[in-house]
Order: C-alpha cells, then sequence, then structure tokens
C-alpha cells in the first residue's frame, strides 16, 4: 500500500484514489454544458440534474466531471502537484517557506509537515490545518492533469493505495482531511459545494458504473 508523504513543511492534501477506465468514450464538453443546468462556480450540481443524461454510462461520465471540478480546484490540486513542491492559493504558487517533498515513509531527513500545520485552521497565524495534514503521493498527482487522466488514477489500486471503490467513497465523502477543503479558513475561496455533495456525485457515480469521462471533456 502506498504510504503518504508526511515529511514536509507546510502542505494540504487531499489524497483520493484510480483502476483503469473503459477508453471507448464518447462525452464531449459541449454536449455535457448543453445539457446541464448552469450552477455559480462555488457550487455544485445535484445528482438528480443528471438524469437528462437517459444513458447510463454517459451520466457516469458526466457525473465524473462534475466531481473533477473539486478535484481540480486549488483547495484539492494544491497539495496533489506533478513534482515534489505543493502549491498555495488561487494562483497556486510554489508553498512559501520552501519546502520538498522528503522520505515517504519515516524519513529522518526535514520536518513533517505537522510541525506547521495542526489539526486545525489557526486563525491569528493563517496556517491552514486539519488531521493528518500530508502531502498526496506521487502517484497521486492531479495538477496539469485532465478529467479523464484523474480518473483512471482513481481507480487504479496501484495508484490509490490498494483502495476499493467503496474505500474510495468513504474517504471522499467524511475523511476529515478532505472535507477542509470547504472550511479552508481565512480568506481561502472553498471548494464548490459541500462535502456532503461531493460525496452523494462521487457515490452516483461509482453507482453508475464508474465510468471516465473522454480525454477531451472538460467540467
Amino acid at each position: 500500500m502506498i504510504q503518504p508523504t508526511k515529511h514536509l513543511v507546510p502542505v494540504m492534501l487531499f489524497v483520493f484514489a484510480s483502476i483503469s477506465c473503459d477508453r471507448a468514450q464518447d462525452a464531449k464538453p459541449s454536449r455535457l454544458s448543453s445539457s446541464l443546468r448552469s450552477v455559480a462556480k462555488n457550487q455544485l450540481r445535484a445528482v438528480a440534474d443528471f438524469a437528462v443524461f437517459p444513458d447510463q454510462k454517459e451520466r457516469s461520465r458526466a457525473l465524473f466531471l462534475e466531481a473533477s471540478r473539486v478535484l481540480l480546484h486549488p483547495r484539492c490540486a494544491n497539495c496533489h502537484p506533478d513534482g515534489d513542491v505543493p502549491a498555495q492559493r488561487m494562483q497556486m504558487n510554489p508553498h512559501q517557506p520552501p519546502v520538498t517533498r522528503g522520505p515517504d515513509s519515516r524519513g529522518v531527513v526535514g520536518m513533517e509537515c505537522t510541525g506547521c500545520h495542526q489539526d486545525h485552521n489557526l486563525a491569528l497565524a493563517r496556517v491552514p490545518g486539519a488531521p493528518d495534514w500530508h502531502l498526496a503521493p506521487r502517484e497521486m498527482a492531479w495538477v496539469g492533469k485532465t478529467p479523464h487522466y484523474i480518473c483512471e488514477q482513481m481507480k487504479d489500486a496501484k495508484r490509490n493505495g490498494g483502495r476499493s471503490l467503496e474505500r474510495i467513497l468513504e474517504h471522499n465523502a467524511h475523511d476529515k482531511l478532505v472535507g477542509w477543503g470547504w472550511f479552508p479558513g481565512a480568506d481561502r475561496e472553498p471548494a464548490p459545494g459541500t462535502q456532503e455533495q461531493f460525496g452523494g456525485i462521487i457515490a452516483a457515480w461509482i453507482q453508475s458504473g464508474a465510468e471516465c469521462p473522454s480525454e477531451e471533456a472538460r467540467p
């Protein structure tokens, strides 16, 4: 099982998970956007909204695209870097003070994330925090990736820590570190919707076959 990296000065995270997706996909961005009702960027569509897709596979792909609005939001993606340096703020700037990924498990070089990030936000110091604060493993990089890539990644047991779809749902719907994305503190922009809504979308995606969107599709 992949162990998350904890040896890193201040960082943020979201560990979510990955099994290979069917590549015979035909959902197009224009089709999705024209079929669904519009919502503000800080909102998520309701699962019921996706009933406009009579085909179950197409509905499943559309649900993952909606979930990717959370996964690719800076509150989540900042700690899923395509490299060894986490990002911060909406501009996804390199972490300050400068930090880099340390040993993958119980290393003795450098500090742990929890040396600065506690299990809650520090209002006066403006340091974000949540239980078990750590950087996502390299295998779970999201920055610069497409929803299709992330979907395959989340279902791939070799890259998601050996998680089943049921465990993926539990993690996304109830993990307190994931939940930080909606309560980031200070003046930070939260992820769209709520963790409850996000969990419902992930559940519906799994129930409809856990299909992955096409490589071209975007939320």
